[in-house]
């Protein structure tokens, strides 16, 4: 592997989850995929930027679908055959316990060769408690005093790897509020001006505009896990209506807020009036996403696209036949695969309409099975429609649960006017499938 000089890592960008590979298994959703996109793209552009996240090895978990209802297994992978296992071990204080974290490497390299750096910290470790070396095994499992374990160890122990590491960190980036105790650790570093000193090394960007997406924890449960390490002047600036807000605290203690999309923005502000919360549009990792296809057509036209996505803007020279037949070569691949894992039969030339994202009730996933009776006129009244979903529910969100149930049990009772199909499972492979070949 290529050496990389950790004193030349000027920026942290510390997410609870990095989708960086479909068999890397930390990641469970947009917010995964976002940093995965990130960071890509910090490694074409050379940014001197090191990611931060927790080695999740039985992942987040495997979806079987079973008479309409999800069932979920363990997603073990083996970190060996990904990341490179580093001699560094820093120890974080729960429950009054000295816990050992020690760190895996993954080298994301980018399009000019540079290379970011992802940093997987890990609790299984030989002396750590049995309960301890299971803090960093399942991404968003378990309760309240696991969840919070494991953002200590994300935002605390971060900070002191990333110093055992030797890096030269100037900007702390917290990707949604998980890792938000990575200011705790910063403010042990300054005797005065502690709130401005941090504030003025730390970044936040906010993504959930429902209660829901902002954790916090009792002040009892605080006291218990953080126990003295949160204490002092400064303690109250980390509560908010008697709760330790991840939000909160990343609000207080960034000088640099913003939300993932100009509306979001404009909702943040209005949720957490008092803070300057800017807009920063959410996008993706163009070469990622692009389909093998569309590659070959965008190397013969578009010299150059593959470093700079901008260029992207000179397809409107492309003929539209090219740009059809590479669309239905994409196609005709989903279809394949919906054919042969699913035996449902769907065809080429019919207008192919595919969802799938999360399983909340939020997101609406069963909006498309609202007039089940318009859906199949307007499939009469055309040549016809397919339709393909796909998503996860949180274990625990028994509404999404339900919302993938119905859906199911709506697809069952149009099956003989229009091919339906729910592929199980959905993760970054199969995201790329859906994107490039729906219609």
């Amino acid at each position: 592997m290529d050496e990389i000089n950790f004193k030349d890592m000027h920026v942290a960008y510390f997410s609870m989850e990095i989708g960086i590979h479909d068999k890397i298994r930390t990641y469970s959703g947009g917010l995964g995929i976002l940093a995965g996109d990130t960071l890509r793209s910090c490694a074409d552009l050379e940014v001197p930027v090191i990611g931060i996240t927790l080695l999740y090895k039985k992942g987040y978990f495997k979806q079987k679908i079973v008479d309409g209802n999800q069932i979920e297994e363990e997603d073990n992978w083996d970190p060996k055959e990904y990341v490179q296992e580093m001699p560094n071990i820093i120890t974080v204080k729960i429950e009054g316990r000295e816990v050992k974290v020690k760190a895996w490497l993954y080298h994301l390299k980018g399009e000019t060769g540079a290379i970011v750096p992802i940093i997987f910290l890990d609790t299984d470790i030989e002396g750590n408690s049995e309960y301890d070396r299971t803090i960093t095994q399942k991404l968003y499992a378990n309760d309240n005093k696991y969840r919070l374990c494991q953002e200590i160890v994300l935002g605390i122990g971060g900070v002191k790897m990333l110093s055992s590491l030797g890096c030269e960190i100037k900007k702390y980036h917290m990707n949604e509020g998980h890792s938000a105790l990575l200011a705790l650790e910063l403010s042990k570093k300054f005797d005065k001006d502690i709130i401005k000193n941090v504030r003025e090394v730390c970044v936040f960007t906010t993504h959930t505009p429902v209660p829901a997406g902002h954790d916090q924890f009792d002040r009892g449960l605080i006291n218990s896990v953080l126990g003295n390490y949160l204490d002092g002047d400064i303690k109250e600036e980390f509560f908010c209506q008697d709760k330790l807000n991840m939000t909160h605290i990343g609000l207080r203690f960034s000088k640099f807020i913003n939300g993932v999309a100009k509306k979001h923005g404009a909702v943040s502000r209005d949720m957490f009036p008092g803070y300057d919360i800017d807009s920063i549009t959410n996008g993706v990792h163009s070469l990622f996403w692009t389909a093998e296809p569309f590659r070959r057509l965008y190397d013969k036209h578009i010299p150059g696209w593959r470093q700079d996505s901008y260029s992207l803007r000179y397809v409107l020279g492309i003929q539209k036949n090219e740009i059809w037949d590479a669309h239905q070569e994409c196609k005709k691949n989903l279809i394949k695969f919906v054919r042969d894992k699913y035996s449902v039969e769907m065809k080429e030339d019919i207008l192919t309409i595919g969802f799938a994202r999360r399983s909340a009730s939020y997101k609406r996933g069963d909006l498309l099975f609202n007039d089940l009776e318009r859906l199949k006129k307007i499939a009469n009244g055309s040549k016809g429609l397919q339709i393909i979903y796909g998503g996860k529910a949180h274990p625990k969100d028994l509404g999404g649960k339900e919302i993938i149930k119905k859906i199911i049990e709506d697809m069952n009772k149009i099956k003989d006017k229009i091919s339906v199909c729910y592929i199980e499972d959905y993760d970054i492979e199969l995201a790329k499938l859906m994107v490039s070949g729906v219609d």
